[in-house]
């Protein structure tokens, strides 16, 4: 009988997110290798993270979870991404901003005051927005994401967040009603 293949990736994460992916006493890591039937090795003082196992379709979903915890979620709504038809996009703002200034202020521009922006597209949208480093990420399904993803472009390139929120709860009534006549 031959061997099953296994299957491997590598990925990076900020050095100070690692403490939140291994969770206290390695919780959530044990879990994350229970449900993804692999092995994750974690290299702390690098940030390194490697990721093996003999189900490609797990691993895959692995290394997103991975990846939405290094990117600034926490562990339970990156697990959203277990589910089918959740994804997560991560959008760079070196695509929109070329000095460390420019980009502290699209941060602001996506957050808003208090984090209202921020709230307001994640509430209409039904996803979760982190802001983190130089990178928005976005998780939800996929339409939704698709959705929160051009506000947030739309956002960063300089449009009106009063128009951003009315595009988004057209979006939202439009979803809304192919829901229903789906059912």
């Amino acid at each position: 009988m031959p061997e099953i293949e296994e299957y491997e990736y590598e990925l990076k994460i900020p050095k100070e997110r690692v403490a939140i992916l291994i969770g206290i006493k390695g919780k959530v890591k044990k879990q994350f290798e229970e449900y993804g039937q692999c092995r994750i090795e974690v290299d702390s003082k690098e940030g390194d993270v490697k990721l093996s196992g003999k189900d490609s379709v797990k691993l895959y979903m692995m290394r997103d979870l991975i990846k939405a915890i290094g990117r600034g979620f926490n562990p339970d709504i990156a697990q959203l991404l277990l589910k089918q038809d959740y994804c997560l996009e991560v959008i760079s703002l070196t695509d929109f901003a070329r000095s460390p200034e420019s980009m502290q202020r699209l941060k602001g521009r996506v957050i808003g005051a208090k984090g209202k922006s921020r709230s307001i597209i994640e509430k209409l949208t039904e996803t979760f927005i982190s802001v983190y480093g130089k990178t928005i990420s976005i998780i939800g399904t996929t339409e939704s994401v698709a959705v929160a993803k051009r506000a947030i472009e739309t956002l960063l390139e300089g449009g009106q967040h009063s128009a951003v929120y009315k595009s988004l709860e057209k979006a939202r009534r439009e979803l809304k009603r192919r829901e229903i006549e789906g059912m």
